[in-house]
């Protein structure tokens, strides 16, 4: 998992995981109150290429991926 802080000042974790039929995909959880999540699909075969693409990329990259998400719900 990284932390990392987007455009507009907020605190997000961010970390690989697996979406339906296998995808990969970045999870991005806010830190702090707001309880919410964002999901952006990845192209790597697996978590683990996922998590090492996630950690190489800078926070510009993250911001960028984070605007391409869309809102998961917690239920």
């Amino acid at each position: 998992m990284r932390r990392f802080v987007d455009r507009e000042g907020r605190a997000w974790d961010v970390l690989a995981g697996r979406a339906s039929w296998g995808v990969t995909c970045a999870l991005f959880i806010a830190a702090g109150h707001e309880a919410q999540v964002r999901q952006a699909t990845m192209m790597p075969e697996s978590v683990e290429a996922a998590q090492r693409e996630l950690d190489d990329l800078d926070e510009s990259a993250l911001a960028a991926l984070l605007e391409s998400s869309t809102p998961q719900t917690l239920e």
